[in-house]
């Protein structure tokens, strides 16, 4: 208790943003839009499928773009630019290796799964395959993650709202809370997809204009080849040994490719119920499937507005400066880049529109992980373990009451996250503990007919324990529970921790499903690729469709782009 209380002293101590009523008022406009939304889209909640799935009715380029803003939260604009500020372009392979691939992939092979199941959530799909052993595992594992994660996100909302006005950082905390929580429990899904929206448009129109003057600020692109610190190889992708913490560049690779790349991204971005609900929103399979694909065309690019600035941050802004070279940062973390970066190049009106792009941010990721979790708790959990059989408004009141809940609990893991200088780090030992035993198990059972049910809760346990594990004997994953027997710090102990939870969950699950028996296999149709009809997977005129709205051919066009995107910034 006593690291929390410093930090939040130190948070409330530091510098302010020097923003005039102007900028307030743009900011006020914007939080009225938003609770607004909320009050509209509340009039299309009749039953808990309009709450909880937008009754299944959007079209693709509305859950394509809320699937990519869901994401674009607090991880994405503070910790990448604090990645970039920290590590520099190595920070890219969050993008093109750790993000878009894994996107195509979902949209192509596993959403006919979800969609076509008709499931109203990533765990129900679990149970089906699975049963309730394994169910309950995923169902509880979610839930924890999506509220510690909240918190993240309620955090560095708060930190904008504590910067702005000056309150103490719990009172920021609960009123940044109050207004994710109005829109949220009066719309549900629909609130938050059509605010997710409208916030993706507001952060770009936020973040374009900050890189352009940073460049701008430090002499075009040729500046920051010869201004970086502490030299040009920070400007390098590969090998990223900085971002690892894994000194030979051969394994630096490997971690990357396979611990990020394989691993962390594929058992995010195609088990992680938060994106997943806003494809499962759309008004056909085909709709679902091009909603990822859509919204990887847009992922590729947020690094040039992201990373970028904060490699300029470091440069241009003294404290950051100072941190990255040993000597006195004056309180600041790399956490604060971007913040320190608007403080310093925007004017006023400027400010404004920079700082409703990042509480658009913060509060899309924020509302993403309550709207996932409502939906997990209410369906997954209450319905299905606690209170059954009941009629339709009364989990639609359960869905409303745990909206509540899980915002006064991510108050309190707000405080876990404020433990962290790069909340980069929390944020991916999080997912090597939930997501990769999650992906293994999933991907094993889609195309393994014969793995049983015992087989997916044990190696769903058995991963999870490998990970954590791993990091209790890293430097410091866990902060003072890490152990520090092994050498591995940083991210690249949460990508060995993740590697670890995928092959452990991987072996367990063929050592048990050897000696348990399997699921005959008409129990199985839908939800195992050998055993499912060709046709169940696509629309019934998904061939006529022209090649715009193709989800094969148009991930394809994205498989290209980002193979390019990687060979130009090598």
């Amino acid at each position: 208790m006593q690291a929390i209380t410093t930090t939040l002293a130190s948070a409330d101590g530091s510098f302010r943003l020097d923003a005039d009523v102007f900028d307030y008022t743009i900011v006020a406009i914007y939080f009225a839009v938003v609770l607004g939304i909320g009050f509209l889209a509340r009039r299309q909640v009749s039953t808990s499928i309009d709450f909880f799935l937008s009754g299944r009715s959007l079209p693709a380029w509305v859950t394509g773009l809320a699937f990519i803003a869901a994401n674009l939260g607090a991880v994405e604009i503070m910790g990448m630019s604090a990645n970039g500020a920290q590590y520099g372009m190595a920070t890219v392979h969050y993008f093109w290796i750790g993000a878009v691939p894994a996107m195509l992939f979902l949209g192509v092979v596993m959403m006919p799964f979800y969609y076509g199941s008709g499931v109203r959530s990533v765990p129900e799909f679990m149970r089906r395959r699975f049963g309730t052993g394994a169910h309950l595992v995923n169902a509880l594992s979610f839930s924890v993650a999506q509220l510690l994660i909240a918190g993240i996100n309620l955090f560095l909302l708060a930190t904008i709202v504590n910067r702005l006005l000056g309150w103490p950082l719990w009172v920021s905390l609960v009123v940044a809370a109050a207004v994710v929580l109005s829109y949220t429990a009066l719309g549900g899904l629909s609130a938050a997809i059509y605010n997710e929206v409208l916030q993706f448009f507001v952060i770009v129109a936020a973040l374009v204009p900050l890189t352009i003057i940073a460049l701008h600020k430090v002499g075009g692109w040729q500046g920051v080849v010869d201004k970086v610190q502490p030299g040009p190889e920070q400007l390098s992708s590969w090998p990223g040994t900085d971002l690892t913490g894994i000194d030979n560049p051969f394994w630096s690779v490997v971690g990357l490719v396979l611990g990020l790349g394989f691993v962390l991204s594929f058992g995010y971005w195609t088990t992680n119920f938060v994106e997943v609900q806003r494809a499962m929103a759309s008004s056909s399979m085909s709709a679902a499937r091009r909603a990822p694909v859509i919204g990887a065309f847009p992922k590729m690019f947020i690094p040039f507005v992201v990373i970028i600035p904060g490699i300029i941050a470091a440069i241009v802004v003294p404290e950051l400066a100072a941190l990255k070279s040993g000597g006195d940062a004056q309180g600041v973390t790399y956490n604060d880049a971007i913040l320190l970066l608007m403080r310093d190049l925007l004017p006023n009106g400027m400010l404004g529109v920079a700082l409703a792009g990042l509480l658009a941010s913060f509060m899309a990721g924020m509302a993403a992980n309550i709207s996932a979790f409502n939906t997990v708790f209410s369906y997954d959990l209450w319905q299905q373990y606690v209170v059954k059989d009941k009629e339709d408004g009364y989990y639609l009141k359960v869905g409303r009451i745990a909206t509540v809940g899980a915002t006064v609990v991510a108050i309190g893991t707000a405080l876990i996250a404020s433990n962290y200088d790069n909340l980069m780090d929390y944020l991916q030992t999080l997912f090597g503990f939930f997501n990769a035993p999650l992906f293994a198990t999933f991907i094993l059972g889609m195309f393994w007919k014969r793995m049983t049910a015992t087989a997916g809760w044990s190696g769903l346990v058995a991963g999870t324990g490998a990970a954590v594990l791993v990091a209790v004997l890293s430097e410091d994953a866990l902060g003072p529970a890490s152990i520090g027997a092994i050498g591995l710090s940083g991210q690249g102990a949460s990508f060995v921790a993740a590697g670890a939870a995928f092959a452990v969950d991987i072996l367990v699950s063929v050592a048990v499903t050897l000696v348990t028996a399997p699921k005959p296999e008409k129990e199985l149709v839908g939800l195992v690729y050998s055993l499912t009809p060709k046709e169940d997977l696509v629309d019934p005129d998904e061939g006529a469709l022209p090649w715009y709205q193709s989800p094969v051919k148009l991930a394809g066009i994205g498989l290209v782009l980002v193979v390019v995107l990687n060979v130009i910034f090598r």
